[in-house]
């Protein structure tokens, strides 16, 4: 199964929302290549232009099937993943082929291969989406997509330090790319060791620069939920908590979230924060206002560490007299 179609079948696994399918394929593909709003008059650029249209055709419908998938999960009539893994299976072969026809008519066209990499990326082919990515830097080392491609790969595969190296370089092409500093930021995070000796510092010092490089994401992407998340999830980390500005940072996420479920979510998360911070009443608070059933293990859960820290502080004060 490709790597699409597990995240497909994971996906409604894990949860019906429409959205959660999404962000993950968003995550995993790094930066696309979008198709320009005016038409080239060279006959190669239109074959090109043609190209991406086909493949974001192809994305757009694909991601429909999803979330129609979904809704129709909720209902509990969801279609098997085997028969929807089929389809889009079928829906993309064309553009695998059309991107290979191409390209053997234009070896030498680097937007072609970055954009043909991103395509087998997203239909779980890493290493053919490498050779192009690596290919498409050879023809042309200023695309800072590519080194962000090539970069998430190696963050997952390693080694993480020549990660850590391409997402520097794609900041340096393109620094205003929210979502450089974003897989950057989330690399940091998650391999600190290896964080430590490229940065030279404590492990505490690498949550800063993991901050550092998520609040640069939301400053050039302040609506971005999935970051802000991100961002606040990261002080679960650091010790001793910082527990103001891990509360700040979930009520900025709160002010962006975009429904119910995700304004509830934070609800839990600020009261876990609250109860470790030994803030017990704004825990409960906080665990008031979640009252979708998805949340009832980790609210029922909460409350009852809530309980056991008030009743161990009420035996440490001991009777009042």
């Amino acid at each position: 199964m490709t790597g699409i179609l597990l995240t497909v079948a994971s996906v409604l696994v894990a949860t019906n929302r429409p959205s959660a399918l999404s962000n993950a394929v968003v995550r995993t593909t790094g930066i696309r290549v979008s198709a320009p709003a005016s038409k080239s008059a060279d006959p190669v650029e239109r074959d090109y232009e043609a190209l991406l249209e086909k493949d974001n055709e192809a994305q757009v419908e694909v991601d429909e099937w999803i979330r129609k998938e979904n809704a129709f999960a909720e209902k509990g009539a969801n279609l098997p993943s085997a028969t929807l893994n089929g389809r889009i299976e079928q829906r993309f072969a064309p553009v695998k082929k059309a991107y290979e026809q191409f390209i053997l008519r234009h070896p030498d066209h680097a937007r072609a291969r970055l954009a043909f990499g991103s395509f087998l990326n997203d239909i779980g082919e890493d290493l053919e989406a490498v050779s192009h990515w690596e290919k498409a830097l050879k023809l042309d080392p200023t695309k800072p997509a590519a080194w962000n491609n090539l970069a998430n790969y190696y963050g997952h595969n390693g080694p993480a330090l020549k990660a850590f190296d391409y997402y520097q370089k794609a900041i340096e092409l393109k620094p205003d790319e929210s979502v450089y500093y974003h897989n950057f930021g989330t690399a940091v995070y998650m391999f600190r060791q290896e964080a430590k000796v490229f940065f030279k510092c404590g492990e505490q010092e690498v949550f800063d620069r993991a901050l550092e490089l998520y609040q640069k994401a939301l400053h050039f992407n302040p609506n971005d939920f999935p970051l802000a998340s991100d961002l606040a999830q990261t002080y679960y980390g650091i010790k001793p908590l910082r527990v103001d500005d891990a509360v700040k940072a979930w009520e900025y996420t709160l002010k962006i979230a975009r429904d119910s479920i995700e304004r509830e979510g934070i609800q839990i998360h600020l009261a876990r924060i609250k109860l470790n911070a030994g803030r017990l009443t704004e825990a409960r608070q906080h665990l008031d206002s979640v009252t979708n059933t998805m949340y009832a293990p980790l609210r029922n859960r909460i409350h009852r560490n809530i309980d056991e820290k008030e009743e161990k502080t009420k035996k440490q004060i001991g009777p009042v007299l």
